[in-house]
C-alpha cells in the first residue's frame, strides 16, 4: 500500500492499492519533489466521481503507467472535498490553460507547487504520451517551463475584485432589484424547468432566489417558474422515486438520465427549496418529496455519531447507476395482472427500455393525479397501489450491490443539512426534523470546534481533522442562527456571533473587503483566492452576507453592518450583469432593499407561537424571543402572557397575543413591492 493508506478521506483510501507511490498534499510530498527535483503530479477528484473511477482503474492501476509515474514526477492524490482550497488554484489553472474544467483533474506543477499544465480525464495512451512530454520539457527546458508556471500563477492570483472592476461602492435601489427577474426568464426553460441547457443542474440557489422575488412583488411569472422546476424534477429520473433523494444532474434537458451520483450538499438545499415551495403552494408532493428526502438521508446518509456522510458513488459493480435501474423482465418478475400494466405505464418500462440497452429508469409519466384520472382509476387506490409497488421494489433493489459511501462528515455541507431540517420543521412543524437539526450541529460543536474557536472541516472513524476554510465557518454561522430562530436558545446565536469573529480575524482583507477562503493560519498556497460566484453550492462570501446582516440586527451591530455594505457593493456589478451566477448574492441584496421585519416573541409559549407563525414563508423576518430579555430587541419586552411585537427599523408595532394579528402586521410591512 502507498501513504494514502493513512488517509481521512475514502476517496484517497480507494486509491491506496495502486501501484503509484501517491502521497497526500503536505510539506513532506513538497520537499521531496525539491530535494529529487522532480515535478508534481497534483490528481484531484472525489468518491462519487465516475470518471475519477474510469482514470484509476485504466492507468493510475497499471504497472506500466505507475512505473513511469514514480520514476519521474511526485505523486500527489487530492480529495476536491477535503481541500477545496487545492482544488480552487488548480481548477483555475486548468480553465486558463483550456477554457474549462472538470474532475479528475490532473495538473503538473513545478516542485514548490506552481502549475504548469493542467487537463481532466485523460485515457491510458494519451496519459503516457502527456506525461512523457512533461517529463522531457522538464529535463531538457525547464526554463521554458518555469516562465510559464510563474505566468501561470500570476493569472491564477489575480484579484477578481481587480479584474471586474467592483472595487468601487456602487448602491442599488429596488428598482435594480426589480430588473434582476429578466436574467431568469431570458434562459428559464419554460415547458420543462430548469434552465435551457443539457446537462440540466437543480442549482436550488436560482429557485430560492425567485420565491423570495415572487414573495416581495407577488410576481406570478417567478413563481411559476419554481414550481415547473420542481414539479419536472420530481417526475424526472434526477429524481430517486422509490428511495427519495436527488441525484446531482441530469445529462439531458429533461431531467430524465441523471448522472446518479447523489452528494448531500444538493439534497440538503432541496429539502429547504421544496419546504419553502410548499409553505406557498401548499403542493402535497412537495411535501412527499421533502419527506422522502429525509427518509432517504436518515436512512443511507446519516453517520452513528450523528452527522451526515458526503455522497453515494454513482457507480455499482462497475457500471454507472446500476443499482437504480431495471430491466423490463426484471421488473414484469415482482408484478401481475392489472397492477402490472398500471405500473408499467406510469414509470414507461419498455421492453427496449427508456434509457439504453434494454434498460429503464422509474420516470412517472405525469403527476399521479393526471395519471390515475388518464387511467380512470381512483386517486386514492392508486396512490395506495403505488405506495405498494415502491416498497417491494425497494426490497428488491435492496438486494443488489449497493454503491459505495464516501462516509466523511464535512461541516459546511452538515450546515446545509442542519438548515434544511430547520426549515422543512418550519414548514411542517414535526418535531424530529428539529430534533434532527440540533443532533448534527450538536455533533459539530461537541467535535469540530477546538478551544480556541478554530473550526476543523472534517470527521471520519471518530477523528476530526483539517483546518477548516471559510465555507464551513459562514455555513455553519448560518446554520446557528437557524437553530436559534426555531428554538430561541440563544446559545446557538452566540455560538454564530463567535464563528463570524473568528472569520474576521482570521479571513478577513480590510483592503478589498472580502474574506479569503483560507485562513491567515492556514498552509499557504501559491495563491490565497476569495469565493465570490453562487453555483451549486452558494459562495461562502454571500452566505457571510446573510449571517452579517442578520446578525447585525440581532445584535444591533454596526461593525457588522458596515461590513455587510462593503462586500455587497462590491459584488452589485457582478449581480446586475450575471445574477444567475450571483443569485444568492442577490437575495441578500433583496433583503437590504426591501428591508426586513423583527419578530419578537416574548412569554412561556413563545416556541409554540413562533412555529405557528413560521409555518408561513416569511424570508423577510427574523424571530427572535423565549423568556430572557437577551437581546437588544428583546429589552422591556417580557410582560405577563405571551406577547408578539412586529417590528421594523427599530420601531415596533403595538404588540398582539395573536398570531393572525401578528401575521396581519407582517404582511403590511413587507408588502411594499406591487
Amino acid at each position: 500500500m502507498n501513504k494514502l493508506k493513512f488517509s481521512s478521506s475514502p476517496y484517497l483510501l480507494q486509491h491506496a492499492h495502486n501501484p503509484v507511490h501517491w502521497q497526500e498534499w503536505g510539506e513532506e510530498a513538497l520537499s521531496m519533489a525539491k530535494a529529487q527535483n522532480k515535478p508534481l503530479i497534483i490528481s484531484i477528484g472525489y468518491a462519487a466521481c465516475h470518471w475519477c473511477h474510469v482514470m484509476e482503474h485504466e492507468s493510475f492501476s497499471d504497472n506500466e503507467v505507475a512505473d513511469f509515474m514514480n520514476e519521474n514526477f511526485i505523486c500527489i492524490k487530492v480529495d476536491r472535498e477535503e481541500r477545496p482550497d487545492i482544488d480552487q488554484i488548480y481548477m483555475d489553472a486548468v480553465h486558463l490553460i483550456n477554457g474549462q474544467g472538470g474532475w479528475p483533474l490532473n495538473a503538473f506543477a513545478l516542485p514548490d507547487g506552481k502549475p504548469f499544465f493542467a487537463g481532466t480525464y485523460f485515457n491510458k495512451k494519451r496519459w503516457m504520451d502527456v506525461m512523457k512530454q512533461i517529463s522531457d520539457l522538464y529535463k531538457n527546458e525547464y526554463v521554458k517551463i518555469e516562465e510559464y508556471a510563474n505566468e501561470l500563477t500570476l493569472g491564477i492570483n489575480k484579484n477578481p475584485l481587480e479584474i471586474t472592476g467592483n472595487s468601487e461602492s456602487k448602491m442599488i435601489t429596488t428598482d435594480d432589484y426589480i430588473k434582476l427577474k429578466d436574467q431568469w426568464m431570458a434562459q428559464f426553460d419554460d415547458k420543462l424547468g430548469g434552465f435551457t441547457r443539457a446537462p440540466k443542474f437543480p442549482l436550488p440557489t436560482s429557485w430560492e432566489f425567485l420565491l423570495q422575488y415572487y414573495y416581495f412583488t407577488n410576481d406570478k411569472e417567478a413563481l411559476s417558474a419554481v414550481e415547473v422546476t420542481l414539479d419536472e424534477m420530481a417526475k424526472g429520473g434526477i429524481y430517486d422515486q422509490i428511495g427519495g433523494g436527488f441525484a446531482r444532474y441530469s445529462v439531458d434537458a429533461e431531467w430524465r438520465v441523471p448522472h446518479f451520483e447523489k452528494m448531500l450538499y444538493d439534497n440538503a438545499q432541496l429539502v429547504s427549496l421544496y419546504s419553502h415551495a410548499y409553505q406557498i403552494t401548499q403542493k402535497k408532493r412537495y411535501k412527499e418529496v421533502v419527506k422522502e428526502t429525509l427518509e432517504f438521508i436518515e436512512r443511507e446518509m446519516t453517520d452513528k455519531d450523528g452527522g451526515c456522510y458526503s455522497s453515494l458513488n454513482a457507480d455499482s459493480e462497475g457500471v454507472e447507476g446500476k443499482f437504480y435501474v431495471w430491466s423490463y423482465d426484471e421488473f414484469l418478475d415482482l408484478f401481475e395482472g392489472d397492477e402490472r400494466e398500471l405500473l408499467i405505464n406510469y414509470y414507461q418500462i419498455t421492453k427496449n427500455g427508456n434509457w439504453e440497452d434494454g434498460i429503464n429508469i422509474l420516470l412517472p409519466v405525469s403527476s399521479k393525479e393526471d395519471f390515475a384520472e388518464k387511467q380512470s382509476v381512483d386517486l386514492d387506490t392508486f396512490e395506495s397501489i403505488l405506495l405498494g409497488a415502491n416498497d417491494k421494489l425497494m426490497q428488491n433493489r435492496d438486494k443488489k450491490e449497493r454503491p459505495s459511501t464516501d462516509n466523511k462528515v464535512l461541516t459546511a455541507w452538515n450546515g446545509l443539512m442542519i438548515k434544511g431540517y430547520c426549515d422543512a420543521y418550519k414548514a411542517f412543524g414535526k418535531d424530529e426534523y428539529l430534533e434532527k437539526a440540533l443532533s448534527i450541529a450538536s455533533f459539530i460543536k461537541d467535535n469540530m470546534i477546538k478551544k480556541d474557536g478554530e473550526l476543523l472541516r472534517n470527521y471520519m472513524d471518530g477523528k476530526a481533522s483539517i483546518s477548516g476554510f471559510h465555507d464551513d465557518y459562514a455555513i455553519f454561522a448560518e446554520a446557528c442562527i437557524e437553530i436559534y430562530s426555531v428554538t430561541f436558545d440563544k446559545h446557538w446565536l452566540e455560538l454564530s456571533k463567535q464563528l463570524t469573529e473568528y472569520c474576521i480575524d482570521h479571513f478577513y482583507d480590510s483592503e478589498f473587503g472580502m474574506f479569503y477562503y483560507t485562513s491567515d493560519e492556514n498552509e499557504m498556497l501559491v495563491a490565497r483566492k476569495f469565493e465570490l460566484s453562487d453555483n451549486v453550492i452558494p459562495s461562502s462570501n454571500s452566505i457571510m452576507a446573510n449571517v452579517l446582516f442578520k446578525l447585525s440586527h440581532y445584535y444591533d451591530n454596526s461593525s457588522y453592518s458596515d461590513i455587510l455594505t462593503r462586500m455587497v457593493s462590491h459584488e452589485i456589478g457582478n449581480v446586475e450583469k450575471s445574477a444567475i451566477w450571483y443569485a444568492n448574492w442577490a437575495s441578500v441584496i433583496g433583503l437590504i432593499t426591501n428591508d426586513i421585519t423583527e419578530v419578537a416573541i416574548m412569554g412561556n409559549d413563545s416556541h409554540n407561537v413562533s412555529g405557528l407563525l413560521q409555518r408561513n414563508y416569511l424570508p423577510a423576518s427574523l424571530f427572535m424571543g423565549g423568556t430572557s430579555e437577551n437581546l437588544p430587541l428583546l429589552t422591556n419586552k417580557l410582560v405577563d402572557g405571551t406577547t408578539i411585537y412586529v417590528c421594523r427599523n427599530k420601531t415596533c408595532n403595538l404588540p398582539v397575543t395573536s398570531p393572525d394579528e401578528a401575521m396581519e402586521q407582517i404582511n403590511i410591512y413587507n408588502n411594499l413591492i406591487q
